[in-house]
């Protein structure tokens, strides 16, 4: 019978049974795939296989670890905490092997295609940012990876699974910088709006209080690290306790729609058929954008003062009172990973749809916002339309 499935009769219906597997590496890799995609199909075709074949894997896998590692629902595959428990553990072999294959096509002169991974928690500037890096990198093999949990992108990053990653921070519920990650800092204190049925009362005003939306049901995605603890906190210090239940952003809309729900949402968020996008009176709820990436390594230099050369390996002279950086990303051209120039791309692509939105435009321009000072001043037509205050005003 060897490792083929096999079958038998039970209780008058045919049961399939999946032999146990010693697990390796392509294991591992296999549920680190469908965990990133959330999809057997989608995982089969990274991984390229069929999906029956995937399926049957991860059935062997699961029979093996002694419990089932991810739950299939409308949305998706997602991990269950086995599966998440074991996914914490497979990450940093998969890494580490990824390095080891890495490391050695480079001793031997088989350099690996150029490749730019990034990583996103949801936004609509990715779009943007995607054009912009393909633009600045044509040759390269450039890919995004979108996860609602900003704790599991900075994990990626570190794990060196990514090579930057775009996340928010909710405030008052700080994410877990592993060590060896920095921060460059989009939006210090980005305001976060309301979504709510275009039928509800406070939906006639421009500016929403919380105290309007006492009455109402909250929801909040729990995948969204930090988002739920942030909410409660801001109600709480409001004198609120409305109920607060928990979904998947993703299927909201038909929710708030019907009046059943109102929820948190980006400023740049935009409205859909039946539902208003509000900001909330004195920003109460916000979270702090930023990229992500590992940090430059000091460059190691040897007993006579000299270091290596980013790209030669050739030692060169170097002030033995100067620490010399080194980045050991390579971009599509052999040079050195330009993060600056990436955070550029994100800002410029960021600013793009927060200046499409009239809301959050508003809100820039009032609150002299620095996002305002990487982009070209506004005109004064445009803030006319927008019913603000001179050119004068915006720094």
């Amino acid at each position: 019978m060897g490792w083929r499935d096999f079958r038998v009769w039970c209780d008058g219906q045919v049961r399939s049974y999946a032999p146990a597997v010693e697990l390796e590496v392509r294991h591992l890799r296999a549920l680190c795939a469908i965990a990133d995609t959330g999809s057997l199909r989608k995982a089969a075709r990274q991984l390229g296989m069929t999906q029956p074949s995937l399926t049957t894997q991860l059935r062997r896998i699961e029979n093996t670890v002694g419990g089932r590692l991810f739950s299939r629902e409308v949305t998706g595959s997602r991990p269950t905490p086995l599966g998440r428990s074991v996914l914490c553990r497979a990450r940093p072999i998969v890494a580490e092997m990824n390095a080891l294959v890495s490391e050695v096509r480079l001793e031997a002169g088989q350099t690996a295609d150029a490749r730019l991974r990034i990583g996103s928690t949801g936004s609509r500037a990715v779009v943007g940012w995607l054009r912009r890096l393909r633009a600045r990198y044509p040759d390269a093999d450039t890919t995004i990876h979108i996860d609602v949990s900003a704790n599991a992108l900075l994990q990626m990053v570190a794990a060196n699974q990514l090579d930057v990653a775009f996340v928010h921070e909710v405030e008052g519920a700080p994410l877990r910088v592993p060590e060896g990650v920095e921060r460059r800092v989009l939006v210090e204190r980005e305001p976060q709006f309301v979504a709510l049925a275009e039928t509800h009362p406070a939906a006639a005003r421009p500016v929403v209080r919380l105290t309007e939306l006492a009455a109402d049901q909250w929801m909040v995605d729990p995948s969204v690290d930090g988002e739920g603890p942030g909410l409660r906190r801001v109600l709480a210090a409001a004198g609120l306790n409305p109920r607060v239940v928990y979904g998947d952003y993703l299927t909201a809309a038909d929710l708030v729609a019907s009046g059943e729900v109102v929820t948190p949402c980006q400023p740049t968020a935009r409205s859909r058929q039946g539902v208003a996008v509000r900001p909330l009176h004195g920003d109460p709820l916000t979270v702090r954008l930023f990229l992500a990436s590992r940090a430059v390594p000091a460059a190691r230099t040897g007993a006579d003062g000299s270091a290596p050369d980013p790209v030669s390996g050739v030692p060169v002279d170097v002030d033995m009172d100067v620490d010399v950086d080194v980045d050991v990303d390579a971009t599509a051209s052999g040079a050195p990973l330009d993060v600056d120039a990436l955070f550029g791309d994100l800002a410029d692509a960021y600013f793009e749809i927060a200046w499409a939105s009239v809301a959050y435009r508003q809100w820039l321009v009032r609150n002299e916002s620095p996002l305002l000072r990487l982009q070209v001043p506004p005109t004064r037509d445009e803030l006319d339309i927008l019913g603000l205050a001179g050119p004068a005003e915006v720094s």
